[in-house]
């Protein structure tokens, strides 16, 4: 038998070669008596003929409908000058059909299998494996392998071990909720499906694996949004006997090669660094896009003394008022998309936006044009200016209240600035890597410490004795990976110290008894000589959605849930038997399966 010849290989060099080829019908066209079929397989398209010369094969070539399954042997043809096709990579040649056989046939579409597709999302992920015909998603799905091999052999490179880690686990519910699965040979027991492997990567650490790393499913029973699923994947690596700075440089050397094996770009290392506390009063964001400026300036100080209460009661009572001030003729806004852009904010729960236009800095306060500016003394007006460097034509906003409302509402009003105006240079790509975490942060709503990160990240060493007098005090081995003002990985050296992991612990009020009975296994295991080490994972969907410019990880999946986290194509979450009820020593309370999700 003649050897299969992919659909997207034909090229001049072929004319003359009896070929093979298998392939999905395209498109089919009759000009004049000879039937003009374009077929196509995953790694392209070619144009082939049937013509009358050929009886049976001309037959079933008028008779075929598109996404018909078909093999072709024939003869490659150059194309005459005026139907060459330049935008075709095999343009320039066409195989004349020998013998066609029809290998399967296809019922018509729900959609077209096209690049441009009208069809919304939810009826193609209800048909996600046509979907998944159309070039746009075989692309994305083959710029996902590329990265993920490239991050193999970089890692192999670099002496690491690929280590598979349980997926049946112990539940640990300390950040999002846990999927369940219950046990049928312990009834009432379950397991849990694991969020990361983060705690066995540690056991590795112990175990002198000394580099390790995996492709891993995670899985976080949580609300999604456009960049999460309950079941996604991370690039996961752990290394002993390391430093942050070797750690981060591994991890860049690791970025470096997924992006030039995915989109052929270079990455300079090392990688610019931020601390957690300039990231926030800069941005308002601990994932900062640093590709333009607007930086945020406090002025806590200056509106201590003014009788304008909106100002004056946060900068007294440890709240914050910050200016961002927006130049490249901003202040040409006009008031109703001013008015628009106070109601973003509101999204973030800010009460207003206050703003100030600058016409004429000399002139204050006549210059100035806003309904703030007469609660102002002309005194603080322009130690304001002069503050953030204000001139003719810029626009300022304020945000005053509660630190972490403001913090995200100019912070997000930032980035949404700076697209709008046009202030990101096409191509430009910015690492950062964001440090010095707190460790903890004051949970109001449970009335203790969280851990920012998890609970296994190791403190600052010269922190150690805040652990207990002054805990919010405490900053962590911890980094952030931030691209284009989005996270796309972090990780921390880790607590390898038995006596400083319980510290920690009853700093967050994980009682003895509890840290037992939840992490006693990674406890114990660090009594027996664990090494200093440390690691951290990227998100593989993450990475690749961003490299594809796709709007969410959904289009980078193979088969991905909805924000409600269902399968549409295959009804899941679905209803068991009774017989498996039984067999799991569980009740059925009442009803809760979901079969399909509405459009």
């Amino acid at each position: 038998m003649i050897p299969r010849t992919r659909c997207g290989d034909f090229r001049p060099q072929h004319i003359g070669s009896e070929v093979r080829l298998c392939g999905w019908v395209q498109t089919n066209r009759d000009h004049g008596g000879v039937v003009f079929l374009d077929v196509r397989d995953r790694f392209g398209v070619v144009q082939v003929v049937a013509h009358p010369d050929t009886p049976e094969a001309h037959r079933l070539g008028h008779r075929l409908r598109q996404q018909d399954v078909i093999e072709v042997v024939g003869t490659v043809l150059a194309r005459s000058e005026e139907t060459v096709n330049p935008k075709m990579d095999t343009g320039a040649v066409e195989v004349k059909i020998s013998r066609l056989t029809l290998l399967n046939r296809a019922e018509t579409p729900p959609f077209p299998i096209e690049d441009d597709c009208p069809t919304g999302e939810q009826h193609r992920l209800e048909y996600r494996y046509l979907d998944l015909r159309r070039p746009v998603m075989q692309q994305a799905l083959a710029l996902r392998h590329r990265v993920s091999h490239a991050a193999r052999q970089y890692m192999d490179s670099q002496g690491f071990l690929e280590i598979d880690t349980p997926i049946l686990n112990k539940s640990t519910p300390e950040g999002a909720r846990d999927y369940l699965v219950p046990s049928r040979i312990y009834p009432g027991s379950f397991y849990a499906l694991p969020q990361s492997p983060q705690i066995f990567k540690q056991l590795l650490m112990v175990a002198g694996m000394d580099r390790y790393y995996q492709i891993a499913r995670c899985f976080r029973d949580e609300d999604l949004r456009a960049d999460r699923q309950p079941e996604f994947t991370q690039v996961d690596l752990e290394m002993s006997f390391v430093t942050q700075d070797e750690v981060m440089a591994c991890a860049e050397g690791l970025i470096a090669a997924m992006f030039e094996a995915g989109c052929g770009a270079k990455v300079d290392a090392p990688f610019a660094r931020i601390t957690y506390a300039e990231a926030m009063e800069k941005y308002g964001l601990d994932a900062p896009d640093v590709r333009f400026g607007m930086e945020h300036v406090d002025i806590s100080d200056l509106m201590r003394e003014v009788e304008f209460k909106v100002f004056r009661e946060p900068a007294e009572k440890g709240g914050l008022v910050k200016v961002m001030r927006v130049a490249d003729g901003a202040g040409k806004l006009t008031r109703k998309q001013i008015d628009d852009l106070t109601a973003f904010v509101a999204v973030y729960g800010a009460k207003g936006l206050a703003w100030i236009k600058v016409n004429d800095a000399d002139d204050v306060p006549g210059g100035l044009q806003s309904p703030i500016v007469k609660f102002l003394p002309e005194a603080t007006l322009r130690k304001l200016l002069d503050r953030c460097g204000a001139g003719n034509g810029d626009l300022l906003f304020f945000g005053a209240g509660d630190r972490k409302v403001v913090n995200d509402a100019l912070g997000h009003l930032r980035v949404k600035l700076g697209h709008d105006l046009g202030l990101i240079k096409p191509g430009d790509n910015r690492f950062v890597w964001v440090v010095d975490f707190p460790m903890f942060e004051w949970s109001a709503e449970e009335k203790r410490l969280q851990a920012l990160h998890h609970p296994f990240t190791a403190p600052a060493a010269e922190d150690l004795d805040k652990l207990e007098r002054a805990p919010l005090e405490v900053l962590s081995q911890a980094y952030d990976l931030v691209w284009n003002g989005t996270e796309i990985g972090g990780g921390s050296i880790r607590i390898h110290d038995p006596k400083v992991q319980q510290r920690v612990f009853a700093a967050l009020g994980i009682s003895d008894d509890e840290a037992e009975a939840k992490f006693g296994f990674l406890v114990n295991a660090l009594q027996y000589g664990a090494p200093p080490h440390g690691g951290l994972a990227f998100g593989l969907d993450r990475v690749v959605a961003l490299m594809r410019g796709a709007e969410s990880i959904r289009d980078v999946i193979a088969f991905p849930k909805t924000q409600r986290a269902a399968d549409l194509m295959c009804a899941s979450p679905s209803e068991v038997g009774d017989r498996q009820w039984q067999e799991l020593g569980l009740r059925k309370r009442r009803n809760l399966a979901v079969n399909k999700e509405q459009s």
